[in-house]
């Protein structure tokens, strides 16, 4: 709203600009916490049973479960992976392979878009015009993508991860397949808590997952496509298992002199 008004007044429709400026509108609300939930975060026998029970789907039960499977373990926002095409993926044999992610296809409805179709073409959130970022993605992994492939018969400029059609996978779909999965999948107790709510949160796990492997964050933030101030601003709280290390180190200070 405030970027409407300031374009009102630089076009001379409006003297001045009524609202209160900058992201807090004047401070008078709460603010909201910008770190995740760390109640959010799957375990991997949650992950495991939830990709399969996806993968396990009469009716393109491979192309949800690989999509899944793109956000949990290369920490993708989900409409990057919807964006990505088959020539976009580098997918050997044996090991290592590699995702190069260059846009990102939100689902905004058609009544938002210029095309009047429910999703828009962007470039990567947060970078330049044009610029791209590289994935990995692990060897056990890499086998997935190319049964896609295979199933479909894909072509190289063909949709990696095909909707209806072959167009692009509908948000609508996805998220309605991930809330059946947790309704089946997770206990009682686990339905009714934050874990894996959004579909987004299975990236919140990929990327936590990384910073508790002792990964450096820059270089998850790097694969992610967050800066580090922001990477660490949202997962601070959810790094854990690397006590122990830190302890011994800190041990080795010395803070007193020894005896003679």
């Amino acid at each position: 709203m405030n970027l409407a008004m300031e374009h009102a007044v630089r076009h001379g429709i409006l003297r001045h600009n009524p609202l209160p400026k900058g992201k807090g509108g004047g401070g008078g609300g709460p603010k909201v916490a910008q770190a995740i939930d760390k109640r959010s975060l799957l375990n991997p026998k949650q992950v495991t049973a939830l990709l399969d029970w996806i993968g396990n789907r009469p009716w393109r039960g491979l192309v949800y479960r690989v999509f899944s499977v793109t956000l949990c373990y290369a920490g993708l926002r989900p409409e990057e992976a919807v964006a990505l095409h088959v020539s976009d993926a580098t997918l050997p044999e044996t090991g290592w392979g590699e995702f190069i992610v260059h846009g990102a296809r939100p689902d905004v409805g058609s009544q938002w878009t210029d095309s009047g179709k429910p999703h828009d073409d962007r470039d990567l959130k947060g970078r330049a015009v044009g610029d791209t970022r590289t994935v990995p993605i692990h060897p056990d992994l890499v086998a997935f993508p190319r049964e896609i492939i295979d199933r479909y018969k894909l072509k190289p400029t063909d949709l990696l991860f095909p909707g209806e059609n072959g167009g692009t996978l509908a948000g609508s779909v996805f998220r309605r397949v991930w809330e059946k999965a947790r309704k089946v999948v997770l206990k009682p107790h686990e339905l009714q808590s934050p874990a894996g709510k959004r579909v987004y949160d299975c990236r919140s796990t990929c990327l936590t997952a990384w910073l508790n492997q002792g990964i450096p964050p820059a270089q998850v933030a790097g694969w992610a496509g967050n800066s580090v101030p922001v990477l660490l601003a949202t997962y601070a709280r959810c790094i854990n298992g690397q006590l122990a290390n830190y302890q011994k180190q800190i041990e080795s200070i010395r803070y007193v002199p020894e005896a003679v």
